[in-house]
């Protein structure tokens, strides 16, 4: 069952087979794409990735909305893109 308090993501990206740090590029350009306040989904591995992807976003001004062990060593991160 869906989770109702959290917004339907407005675009999705899978950047589980790329490498650090390429991995935050590719979610900061996905993000640059959307409108502010809109709602981006990122499936991305464990490791490296999970540990450096949000910590970077909440730097950058963005919000961390969730994230979510997919129990297959990847996870999902539910991001809101913060005002430029």
């Amino acid at each position: 069952m869906a989770d109702k308090t959290l917004p339907t993501p407005d675009a999705h990206l899978d950047i589980t087979g790329v490498v650090c740090p390429v991995t935050f590029v590719k979610v900061k350009v996905a993000l640059d794409e959307l409108e502010p306040e809109q709602v981006l989904s990122v499936r991305l591995n464990d490791g490296e990735p999970v540990q450096n992807v949000p910590m970077s976003l909440k730097d950058e001004g963005h919000k961390v909305l969730k994230l979510s062990d997919n129990n297959d060593g990847t996870f999902t991160l539910l991001i809101r893109r913060g005002q430029d």
